[in-house]
């Protein structure tokens, strides 16, 4: 059995835009050419909000407070077999200015023109759950970069993010 990665996922919003990297500067790297938001692997100890908080601090050089938990998705048999649960974020409040950033091009995008950037299949589809304001709980099924199935779990009252 392979391990189990946990990972996190952060959108950072201002003005009707978000902060997304276009993942082009690592060879090698699952997400190569896709645009995402920010994040990584949780180092040990870390809770979900410090290591959302760090991802965003290292990928851009913004300092988030507050980052709100959106959902969870799982991944599994995601990277080199192994299942992948990925705490999703959005924050609004931060500080700092964006720098040249390791994983790839970062671009403030117009929340209207998100759909139209290279995206994994299944984000578009939590980027609505998020919207409808309950926390959720997904299961994102790929072969490659086909998505092959998925499923979701709300919690919560329904109400506009």
């Amino acid at each position: 059995m392979k391990n189990t990665i946990l990972t996190t996922l952060c959108y950072v919003k201002k003005g009707g835009k978000t902060l997304m990297l276009h993942k082009n500067k690592k060879p090698g790297d699952v997400h190569q050419g896709k645009w995402n938001g920010l994040g990584g692997k949780f180092f040990p100890g870390e809770t979900p909000e410090e290591c959302a908080k760090r991802e965003v601090w290292e990928e851009s050089g913004l300092t988030i407070r507050n980052p709100i938990l959106r959902g969870v998705l799982t991944y599994p048999m995601f990277l080199h077999g192994s299942d992948e649960y990925v705490f999703i974020f959005t924050a609004t409040k931060f500080s700092g200015r964006l720098i040249d950033s390791p994983e790839g091009d970062l671009k403030w995008v117009q929340d209207s023109r998100l759909m139209e950037l290279s995206l994994w299949e299944g984000d578009p589809l939590f980027w609505e759950w998020m919207k409808d304001g309950r926390f959720f709980s997904g299961k994102m099924v790929y072969r490659g970069e086909r998505l092959l199935r998925h499923e979701v779990t709300f919690y919560g009252t329904r109400r506009r993010a």
